[in-house]
This record gives C-alpha cells, structure tokens and sequence, in this order.
C-alpha cells in the first residue's frame, strides 16, 4: 500500500512537473508558426489523393485539424458582429462562435480547391522579442503567371500561445469585410437574423458551398 501510495504520489509530482514546463515554455515565434503550419497544410494536399481528386470535405477536415488551432475565433467573431455583439446572449454569441468558425473553415477549404499549385514567401518578422501584437506578412505565388496575392496574419499572443485575429488579404481585412456582410444582415433581422443567415449557408452541400464562395 505504501509503495503503490508512494508511486501515484511521484505520477502526480511528474504530471505536475510536465504541465509547468509546459506552461512556462516559451510560445513559438508567430512567423514561424505561420510557416510551420501553412508548410505542413500544403505538404498534406500535395499528397492526399483525396484532396487532389476535388474532395473538398477532406481539405475542411486538414483546415480544422491545423489551422483551426492557431486562429481566435472568439475575438474574430467578436470583432466581425461589431457593437452589436453587445446586444447578443449568451447562447447567441456561443451559437455565432460556432457558425463563424464553420463559415471561415469552410471558405479556406475551397480557396485550396482553386489554389493548388502555389507558393508561399515569408517576409521578415518586423516586431520586437516581447512583442504581443505582431504581422506575419507572406505573398502566395499562383502558377501561370498571375498576379501574386499579399496576404498579412494579424496576430497576438494568448495564454496558447501566438493565435490569428484577422487576416488581410492584399491589403484588405476579412474582419471588416464580414463586419460590413454582418451589419447588414443585423439591420434587417436583428443578432437572430445574423445568425439565422450562418445557418442556413453552412447547412449547404460543402462541394456546392465551395463552388459559389
């Protein structure tokens, strides 16, 4: 009894032992992780025969295994319902979390059905060691000649570390593009309006979705 006392006591002194360091570890560098994870996305559907047969619930699957993880949802739909969000309950602003999230998954899946063939350059960090605001700055090289696109991930670091809030495409923000969809959709239905309008687009065939995003 001692000994099997004594063994679940150095179990818990190890865990405890795991999660501060853990903790502690420093996060990784936002434009690393930016690199890491849209290296590994597209080293996947470079090699899923799945995702290069047009399976376009596939590409959703990757995008919410490896993207999902490092964007703030949250404070992207926060930030896109605007003052409004105010007015919102509780189960509607869970509720909008939820649909937001699918609606952006869903449309980065069927960008990566258009866009196979690309490649990605990392611009310089510019941001400070202590930084907890920073811009990860690519450009994606599409194939046949056509103009590059600039994409900039507004980034801040959270308590998991360096997360996503919003994303520029050539110079211009999916937050305030969504936030000007959004004020329309309330102005006419209200917070339940809104949210009415995600659910509907999101319980749409996803190969018929990404066909008209």
């Amino acid at each position: 009894m001692i000994v099997n006392a004594a063994k679940r006591l150095a179990l818990v002194i190890v865990a405890m032992a795991m999660a501060m360091s853990s903790a502690t570890a420093a996060p990784v560098p936002p434009d690393e992780l930016v690199r890491q994870t849209i290296e590994e996305v597209l080293e996947i559907i470079r090699a899923d025969e799945r995702i290069q047969s047009g399976d376009v619930a596939r590409i959703a699957e990757v995008m919410e295994q490896k993207i999902a993880p490092h964007f703030d949802f949250p404070r992207m739909t926060r930030l896109a319902v605007g003052r409004p969000w105010r007015q919102a309950t509780p189960e509607q602003r869970t509720a909008l979390i939820r649909e937001f999230r699918t609606l952006l998954i869903r449309s980065y899946a069927s960008a990566f059905t258009m866009y196979k063939a690309i490649y990605i350059e990392y611009k310089p960090l510019r941001a400070s060691s202590d930084a907890t605001d920073a811009t990860v700055s690519t450009l994606i090289r599409l194939p046949g000649g056509a103009q590059p696109v600039e994409v900039d991930y507004a980034m801040a670091l959270t308590d998991d570390g360096w997360k996503v809030f919003d994303v520029r495409l050539g110079g211009a923000s999916l937050i305030i593009n969504y936030r000007n969809i959004f004020s329309q959709e309330i102005q006419r239905g209200g917070i339940q309006g809104l949210l009415d309008s995600l659910i509907q687009k999101n319980a749409g065939d996803l190969s018929a979705a990404a066909k008209t995003q």
